[in-house]
């Protein structure tokens, strides 16, 4: 499912216009995204959970040259499932 589906099932299910829910689609994205840019958590009971995660800075390599690279620091979003949804998917 990507996003426009997502926000197609929304019209259908809740007799929504597109545009409506697409404005409700986004103003969850865009609270989700502001808030693991602040650094806070985000849980979503029964679904999951996101938070950010710090990777260091570390040496790789080149797979074609075998080149060392520095790889700089960054932080990346991860995504840890709820337990309801990893029984629901898994049955």
């Amino acid at each position: 499912m990507n996003k426009s589906e997502l926000i197609e099932a929304l019209a259908e299910r809740k007799n929504l216009s597109f545009k409506k829910s697409e404005e409700i689609i986004n103003t969850i994205f865009d609270s989700m995204a502001d808030a693991l840019q602040g650094g806070e958590r985000i849980e979503i009971r029964g679904f999951g959970s996101f938070v950010i995660k710090d990777y260091k800075p570390y040496v790789g390599r080149n797979p074609k040259t075998g080149e060392a690279i520095k790889v700089k620091p960054k932080k990346l979003p991860f995504f840890k499932v709820g337990k309801e949804l990893k029984e629901m998917v898994d049955n």
